[in-house]
């Protein structure tokens, strides 16, 4: 498996809005992706402008068919202009728990 975890420093005054593209983002990923297994939407407590994404993908495979969805292009789209600075952290999981 492998996993991404992307921090994004939102604009102010556009948190909801940012929130709403990757919730909507993230669900799709979800459903419509067998690679996709895990997308959260994290948010800062210390920092109203501060998200985090942790991605879970069956392979790095998966994460580059991910960016060629319909809903990752149009979610590319919407966020542009939203995004002060964003970083990526690339990792391989090395073990998971899942609860049931």
């Amino acid at each position: 498996m492998f996993c991404i975890v992307v921090k994004n420093s939102v604009k102010a005054g556009f948190r909801d809005q940012y929130l709403s593209i990757m919730k909507e983002n993230a669900k799709a990923s979800v459903e419509n992706e067998e690679g996709c297994l895990v997308f959260d939407v994290l948010s800062a407590q210390d920092n109203d402008h501060c998200f985090y994404l942790y991605e879970i993908y069956t392979s790095e495979d998966a994460l580059a068919a991910h960016k060629l969805t319909p809903h990752y292009l149009e979610s590319r789209k919407h966020l542009a202009g939203l995004i002060d600075d964003q970083s990526v952290i690339r990792c391989d999981v090395e073990h998971r728990n899942f609860q049931r």
